[in-house]
């Protein structure tokens, strides 16, 4: 690689920051989601759409003409950021009326998608469980899980096959709540390995024998 795209790549790791105070804007993509890049990352459709339409309501807005290094451009993207967000957002933390009217949510992410990065999930589950206050009381109406290897919705080297509808009506129906879900990797209908998918913040650790392509060698631990 050449430096320039060396550089690039790092950009892209770190997200994006205020150029002013380097205070984190929009986490990064994740280390491993490399190979979902090409026509995600730069330019495409949907983020393109949104500022030719809700940024400067120009259908001719050349994305060239945008440095999100520029203060006054920053400024922009912060201004419609928060004009917009009452609109297309859905990061409200307060699920308190959810919560006390029975509600159970199950949240899923892949670590390895290449159009809303994963860090997102992680950052909306902890700002829950600061207005709840205390991690375990989220957890009783809300849970995350992250999966390892797994693209924008599905597709990529993880455990992209599992039930998570079947785990929410075992929580809702019988009080029963996900600890883990059982993933696969299918490759032409044919099952490769299994792995549990783990309740967030643990992760699937290798027993150290059997089959690494077998779910029952890994148990959720604590990274």
């Amino acid at each position: 690689m050449t430096q320039a795209e060396v550089d690039t790549v790092k950009k892209i790791y770190a997200g994006l920051k205020d150029p002013t105070t380097g205070e984190q804007f929009w986490p990064g993509y994740a280390v491993g989601s490399e190979e979902n890049w090409s026509g995600h990352i730069y330019p495409f459709v949907i983020p393109l759409g949104y500022f030719k339409a809700m940024v400067f309501d120009n259908p001719k807005w050349d994305y060239k003409s945008f440095n999100f290094e520029s203060p006054k451009d920053f400024a922009t993207l912060v201004e419609a950021d928060a004009r917009n967000a009452p609109y297309i957002n859905a990061t409200d933390p307060d699920l308190t009326a959810f919560n006390e009217l029975g509600g159970k949510l199950l949240l899923w992410h892949g670590w390895a998608d290449q159009n809303i990065a994963p860090q997102n999930s992680i950052n909306y589950y902890n700002n829950v469980v600061d207005v709840v206050g205390e991690e375990a009381k989220t957890q009783e109406f809300m849970r995350l899980f992250m999966v390892p290897g797994m693209g924008h919705c599905g597709g990529g080297a993880g455990p992209t096959t599992f039930d998570a509808l079947a785990a929410v009506e075992q929580w809702v129906e019988n009080g029963t709540a996900p600890t883990e879900l059982a993933g696969s990797h299918v490759t032409k209908s044919q099952v490769d390995y299994t792995r549990p998918i783990c309740m967030y913040p643990q992760v699937p650790q290798y027993s150290g024998s059997g089959s690494e392509t077998d779910a029952a060698n890994f148990t959720c631990a604590n990274p």
